[in-house]
This record gives structure tokens, sequence and C-alpha cells, in this order.
């Protein structure tokens, strides 16, 4: 009998263990390519499609829109304000609700016994019915929780607020991106059809060469070397491409759109000069008070500080209150409903013990917030700076970019004339036009790091491409409004 109820036993534990193994399947390769058109269809769900030709301040609107990753920040704003939200629930008293049926299966009864003979001096009796109902609604409240409760609460209120600077945060380095390829693309849009242009002739002149080397017209060595100098010059020119052809890409991908999209830029005729004449000074000033870096850490030291007064409340004693209703169909209550109310102190001795280490522990945060935002301080000071030597430089470096290509545009009309007169030959001018094209991308890539080298002067200042408010969500508001932030950083 005993081994029996051993295999019984032993079997029954073996069914407990394989009944509480987990095991994982791996994802089917459907639901993946489910997911996957899902994901397609909601990235791109409810965009204001493209009327025309993509302005700078369009894209920047259409990034601040529609990037996947401003809307991420936007969502987790969102659920900042909803945890907020949710504390400020736990300053409100505790309620509780309770009902229900209680019975047995014989009469609760009890007899009494005498301390003094030990005889029975009470006959057995009841005083409840076998069935019952039972309902309770209490409430209670203390001070004590209410007054950390509220620190928490404040607490988690300027944690939303920090979410609301690395937003602002994430706008400036959208607005940043999309300004630096938006300038590659318009590069892009200007010189890649005369790449395609050169490099068609270029094909035309290697097939015309190939053929008199197969007739054997001319020194071969100089037909090879003629060939040589068109194939160097072809790889020149596919440099320059791929430096260009991905551009479009990189910006479509940042303003959200499909990246198969065809579209187009406005290309401006001239290349305007943004003149930087803000005082250097007040932008130091400005920086240390408005980058989203530097509030976060304000944020962050109200917070440790907060942390410390909650530590402080947890030594003192709590002043509870509590308020409650009672029901009982029990038949033998002579009150089978009643309320109740009370006042108590409660203190937790051990807070006594462990709080002063705990103060000294927000105590060193709060050092460590000071710290910490002092440092970067000097990293915010340090970014002006070079910004400011960025955008000196790139001013310099644009100039002497737009001096040489307008020389090499001028040789290579020259060779033009030249070879319609035949005094030289078509790789020379083919040479020509190569580099008047490589003097033209480094002229508008210039432009390009000119551009994004002066806003990013204002940006590592702190000022915010966007005003606070916004008349509505549209594009074309945006837009405007990116438009005037940036007159009013030239004025």
């Amino acid at each position: 009998m005993n081994k029996t109820y051993q295999l019984f036993a032993t079997s029954l534990l073996a069914l407990a263990i394989s009944g509480c193994a987990v095991t994982s399947q791996p994802i089917e390769r459907s639901v993946s390519e489910e997911r996957a058109r899902a994901d397609l269809a909601t990235m791109f769900k409810d965009q204001e499609p493209l009327s025309g030709p993509l302005t700078l301040h369009q894209a920047m609107a259409r990034a601040v829109k529609y990037n996947l990753e401003a809307r991420l920040k936007i969502m987790e704003e969102a659920l900042a304000q909803r945890q907020l939200d949710l504390t400020r629930f736990d300053m409100l008293p505790r309620m509780a609700l309770a009902a229900g049926y209680a019975g047995r299966d014989n009469v609760s009864a009890s007899s009494s016994e005498s301390i003094r003979t030990g005889t029975q001096s009470l006959e057995p009796s009841t005083s409840q019915d076998r069935d019952r109902g039972v309902a309770d609604l209490t409430m209670v409240w203390n001070v004590l929780d209410f007054g950390v409760s509220y620190v928490s609460a404040k607490q988690q209120a300027d944690q939303r607020l920090i979410v609301e600077e690395r937003r602002r945060k994430v706008i400036h380095t959208i607005t940043q991106d999309v300004r630096s390829a938006y300038w590659r693309a318009v590069a892009a849009e200007r010189l890649l059809k005369q790449i395609d242009g050169l490099v068609g002739r270029i094909h035309t002149a290697r097939d015309n060469s190939q053929n008199m080397a197969a007739q054997r017209l001319g020194d071969p060595v100089q037909v090879l070397s003629y060939q040589r100098a068109l194939i160097e010059a072809t790889r020149q020119l596919e440099e320059q491409r791929r430096t260009l052809a991905l551009a479009k890409t990189e910006l479509a991908a940042l303003v959200n759109l499909p990246l198969n999209t065809d579209y187009s830029l406005v290309v401006g005729e001239r290349y305007e000069v943004p003149e930087f004449k803000a005082d250097f000074a007040a932008l130091e000033q400005q920086a240390l008070a408005s980058r989203p870096e530097l509030r976060e850490q304000d944020y962050q030291a109200r917070i440790s500080a907060a942390e410390t007064r909650k530590a402080m409340l947890r030594m003192l004693p709590g002043l509870e209150f509590s308020l409650g209703g009672h029901y009982d169909s029990n038949s033998y209550l002579t009150n089978q409903s009643w309320a109740d109310y009370g006042v108590k102190i409660t203190w937790n001795l051990l807070h006594l013990l462990s709080a002063p280490a705990a103060i000294k522990v927000a105590e060193a945060g709060e050092d460590v917030a000071a710290a910490r935002r002092q440092a970067l301080s000097m990293a915010v000071l340090a970014q002006l700076y070079v910004a400011n030597a960025n955008y000196n430089e790139a001013v310099r470096q644009f100039r002497t970019s737009e001096e040489l290509a307008s020389l090499d545009s001028q040789i290579a009309e020259q060779l033009r004339n030249r070879y319609k007169t035949q005094n030289i030959g078509e790789l020379e001018l083919i040479q020509g036009e190569l580099n008047s094209l490589q003097a033209q991308l480094k002229r508008d890539l210039a432009y390009a790091e000119l551009r994004n080298a002066y806003a990013q002067l204002y940006v590592s200042s702190g000022s915010d491409p966007l005003p606070d408010t916004l008349a509505d969500n549209n594009l074309q508001t945006i837009a405007s409004a990116l438009q005037q932030t940036e007159q009013s950083w030239g004025q």
C-alpha cells in the first residue's frame, strides 16, 4: 500500500512539473508578413499628398508632423500626461467595497466555562445564522500618505515636463537633419542631369575610340591612354553621382515619404548667404537658459529635491481618519447595518532608522544633478562656440568654392568654343567640363554646409524653430511658422 502511495505521489509530482513547463513557439512567417503589411499601411497613413515641388520649410513641416521619431515623442508626452493624471488619484482616500455571502455546514455555537470551578456555566448557544450576507464600505485617509503622494505627483508633473523638453530636442534635431539633407538634395537636383549627360558623352567617346583601335587607326599607346583617361573621368563622375544620389532618399526618409516617391525640389537661382547679426553674448545667456538638455536638468534637480522632502516626511507620524458603513444579514443582530468612524496616529518607527540614510542619498542625488548641469552647461557653451567657428569657416569655404566654380565654368565655356573650331580634342573638353562639374558640386555642398552652420548657431542657443502654439496643425501653418522664425533670426 505504501509503494502504491509513493508511486501515486511521484506521478502527481511529475504531472505538476510538466504542467508548469513553459515553452515558446517561434512566430510564423505569415504573421510577420501580415505585420509588415500593416506597418507599411500605417507608416504613411493620413498624410497630406505632395502638391508640387517641395520647399525647405514644407519639408521641415512634414518632418515635424509625420516623422516617426517625432510621433514617438508626442506619444511619450501623452503617456506622461496620463501617468500624471493617474498619480493624482494616489492623493485620494483609500476606499474599499466588499460584499458577499458567508455560510457553514453547522451552527456556530459556543458555551462558557467558569474560571473558578472549571464547570460549564452556560449551555451551548448561537448568535449567528448559518447563512448570511455581508457588505462593507470603508474609507481610510492618512494625512502622511497624502503628503507623500502630493510630492510624488509633483515629481510626475516634472517628468512630464522633461518629456516635453525631449520633444523640443527632437524637433531641433529633425529640422537640422532636414535642412542638411534638403540642400544636398538641391545640389543633386541641379547637377545629376549634367552628370548623366556628361557620362553619356564619355561612353560615346569610348565607343569611338574602341572602333579606332579595332581598325588599327593611330598609335595604339595613344588610343589606350585616351581610353584610360575616359574611364578615369567616368570613375570620377560616378563618385560624384554616388555623393548626390542618396540625398533625396535620405530626405524622403526624414519627411516620412514612401522611399520610392518621385518628387522635386524648389531650386533657387541665387545663392543667398545668411548673415549672422545676433549678439553672441546674448546667445550665450539664452543657451544656458533655454537649451532642452539644461532645462531637463533643472527638472531633474527639482525631482531630486522632492525626493529629499519625501524622505523627511516619512520620518513623521501619520494621522489616519477612517469611516465605514457595514451590513450583516445575521438575524440575531439588533442592528443589521451600522457605521463606524475613528482617528488614530500611525508611526513606522523603522523609518526613523532608515530615514537619515535615505535623506543622505536624496541629498547626494541633488549634488549629482547640480554637477551634471554644470558639466552640461560647459558642453552647451562649447557647442555654441564651435557652431560660431563652423559658420565663419563655412562662409569662407563657400566664397572660395563659388569663385572656383565661376572660373571653371568660364574655362569650360572657352574649351567648348575651341572644340567647335577643332583647336582641341574631345578629351580635353570632357576634362574641362568634368572640372567644372566638380567645382559646382563642391560649391553646392559648401552652400549646404553654410546654411546648416548658420541654423546650428541658433539651435545651439536653444532657439525653437516653432512657436509655443500654432493656429492649427496643417502643414502650411507649420511651414509658415518655420519660415517666420528663420526670418526673425536674420533680423
